[in-house]
């Protein structure tokens, strides 16, 4: 008889979702949302509804398998994980020997975002000796944006915006992304809220929209000081507010935003003066706006000030103090563990170098001395990292020893020398917490491990042990490194319901009473003067991009049925996306003779990808949008879009550019 098993969604997603498997014979036969998940309540996105078509799938990778064709080609034979494990170690062991550990580099990002597999490497590498990744190819600088005026104060629960009279959906396509808050959209609106969205296309979310925002790729921040500015001019900044709580606001005042006049902001953001006017009065007489940031504004050279300046708009209206209003940036859900007991930094034997993730092609290719070995878990660089050609490049070179832990025959896989099979998540015990909101959920395995799949931790405990590695650590089994996570004190995970998280329900995090109101800054008050950083204070900067010669600014966008390069072994979801396509505005295609539906292709100093042209008014003129990253089986021609991003970093903390590019397009 089939049974029930709880679990979450791994995937990097905001919205941590509470699944029900149902399970017979050891295997999922079905995948639902669970109704009494505090925030999913019963409902899954397209890309986890039959999520056991992915877990038993036809093409998961079951056995170790070895190169025997030519780096790419995908041709492998079977071998036993003994094997596997010893040839591993013995050319590590030889690259040791020659090279040293920094030859060796780890690659790992969200495949999974459960706590101890997401983060099995670290104490490994760590021991290793290996060079360490900086892992930012997400959301690093809005994160930098976020702290640099709040601090470490608590981010609101997501159910604040249910009080909200205003939404501000910002640079998030939340259908895509982050599709469990819109619920909380539509409710909020229902009861009388309205809502904007601001964004650099028409996104599907902009359905939602009573006012639909469509701004210059990477003018965000313009957008906001101009807003400040009027608010300031025409009184609606609360004084009082700013008084008890804000420090810097008055310099702001005086140095930055007379700078910001709507008809400047108008020429930078490419909207009219009026509607800058109309924005920051609707915004400064709202009784408790809400804003909800997405990350792609934070993927341009000035992502982190871009941010810092939005952040900014609910300290000057007062938002913070008034009941719905405020901002959320993402959950605060980390401070609730210390991972430490997992990664082990205490394990280095010496500070070792930094490999920043988004320039994997150029560690391949130019780093002195070499990297001599990749380890891929959890990601497929060669499809998500930037500057495409320059990471096969590296892949492809012969020196270079690939090893990828994984459940499908990824871009990545391919050129491996060794291909280990990877559990899915309901394969495997996890703690998972929330970036979109306060649940915390612990999992252990519905369904066996297929065929000879094994978890991230588990393999590395094998490597260790080959290794020759006896700290203790690694003799951990993962329940017990669960157990040490929740042993470890938070005053967020205080008064929790232990016995049902240990059951696999999802319990929610306890925000202090004054969560909304104490700011966990240097100051103790919200810090737009910041004297810590090199610009005191937010400004405006502009993009790589900005004065770029070729013709369109390039968005690299989320799909609706696929995430990042994950859901591509699911054919219904790839029907669903029709194609790798370009969408560009009538009047630049006409312009180009360029037909809906044609093969096109966009180019730049990068490279060039082949696309199905769809031609919409969802795509402002100047602008081109490519949304999902296609494995390369699937794409039109030989590379996806990354072939045309830059390994170019943020403003601050090391970011992804994906958003500040230009291309050109042409018929194929």
């Amino acid at each position: 008889m089939p049974h029930l098993v709880r679990s979450t969604c791994p995937y990097d997603c905001p919205d941590a979702c509470g699944l029900l498997v149902e399970v017979e014979g050891g295997r999922a036969v079905a995948v639902r949302g669970d109704p009494e998940h505090p925030f999913n309540r019963g409902t899954l996105c397209p890309k986890m509804n039959r999520y056991q078509d992915t877990v038993h799938s036809v093409n998961r990778l079951l056995r170790p398998l070895e190169r025997v064709g030519p780096k790419g080609s995908g041709e492998f034979r079977p071998i036993s994980w003994e094997a596997a494990v010893e040839r591993i170690a013995s050319t590590w062991s030889q690259i040791l020997a020659k090279h040293g550990g920094e030859a060796i580099l780890p690659y790992s990002y969200a495949g999974t975002m459960g706590l101890v597999q997401r983060n099995a490497g670290h104490a490994f590498f760590h021991r290793l000796g290996a060079s360490r990744l900086d892992r930012t190819i997400c959301s690093p600088a809005k994160d930098a944006g976020w702290k640099a005026v709040m601090g470490d104060t608590l981010a609101p629960h997501p159910d604040v915006a249910l009080e909200s009279d205003l939404i501000v959906l910002w640079g998030i396509n939340a259908v895509a992304t982050n599709i469990h808050f819109v619920d909380r959209v539509k409710r909020a609106r229902a009861a009388g809220a309205e809502v904007w969205v601001v964004d650099t296309y028409e996104t599907p979310t902009a359905a939602l929209a009573d006012r639909l925002v469509l701004t210059r790729p990477g003018s965000d921040g313009a957008l906001a000081l101009g807003m400040m500015h009027v608010m300031a001019r025409d009184g609606m900044v609360d004084r009082d507010f700013i008084r008890g709580n804000v420090q810097g606001f008055e310099d702001l005042e005086a140095e930055i935003l007379p700078a910001y006049s709507p008809e400047r902001v108008a020429s930078l953001t490419g909207l009219g003066a009026d509607v800058v006017v109309a924005l920051a009065r609707r915004f400064g007489t709202a009784r408790a706006p809400f804003i909800r940031l997405g990350h792609g504004l934070s993927r341009y050279a000035n992502g982190a000030m871009t941010v810092r300046t939005i952040v900014c708009l609910p300290a000057a209206s007062g938002a913070w103090a008034r009941p719905g209003g405020g901002c959320l940036s993402s959950t605060s859900s980390a401070q609730a563990f210390d991972l430490g007991e997992v990664t082990r930094e205490d394990l280095l034997p010496r500070a070792t170098r930094v490999v920043n993730m988004n320039r994997l092609g150029h560690a391949l290719t130019e780093l002195d001395p070499p990297v001599m070995s990749l380890y891929v878990y959890a990601s497929n660089p060669a499809a998500v990292a930037p500057d495409q050609n320059a990471v096969l490049r590296g892949l492809a070179r012969p020196d270079l020893f690939t090893v990828v832990h994984e459940r499908f025959l990824t871009d990545t896989a391919r050129f491996a020398d060794v291909v280990l099979p990877a559990t899915t998540s309901l394969e495997h015990h996890d703690l998972y917490r929330a970036y979109g909101h306060y649940c915390l959920q612990r999992v252990a395995p519905a369904i066996p491990p297929q065929g000879q799949a094994k978890p991230n931790w588990e393999v590395f405990q094998l490597l260790a042990a080959a290794m020759g590695f006896d700290d203790p650590i690694f003799r951990a089994e993962a329940p017990e490194l669960i157990d040490r996570l929740l042993a470890t004190p938070s005053p967020l995970r205080e008064g929790i319901d232990l016995a049902a998280l240990s059951a696999g329900r999802a319990v929610e995090l306890h925000l202090p009473d004054d969560a909304r109101t104490r700011w966990r800054t240097p100051s103790g008050r919200i810090e737009i003067l910041n004297p810590r950083l090199k610009e005191k204070l937010p400004t405006w900067i502009p993009t790589y991009e900005d004065q770029g010669k070729l013709p369109f600014r390039l968005m690299t966008g989320p799909s609706t049925y696929s995430l990042n390069s994950t859901f591509m072994e699911r054919k219904d979801l790839l029907r669903k996306q029709k194609g790798m396509r370009l969408k560009m505005n009538p009047d630049d295609a006409a312009a180009r003779d360029l037909r809906d539906g044609r093969r096109v292709v966009a180019f730049n100093g990068l490279g060039e990808a082949t696309f199905l042209l769809e031609v919409t008014r969802r795509a402002p003129r100047g602008v081109v949008v490519a949304e999902g990253v296609f494995w390369l089986d699937h794409v039109p021609g030989k590379r996806n879009v990354n072939v045309l991003t830059s390994q170019r970093l943020t403003d601050e903390a090391g970011g992804s550019t994906f958003y500040d590019n230009r291309v050109d397009v042409r018929g194929d």
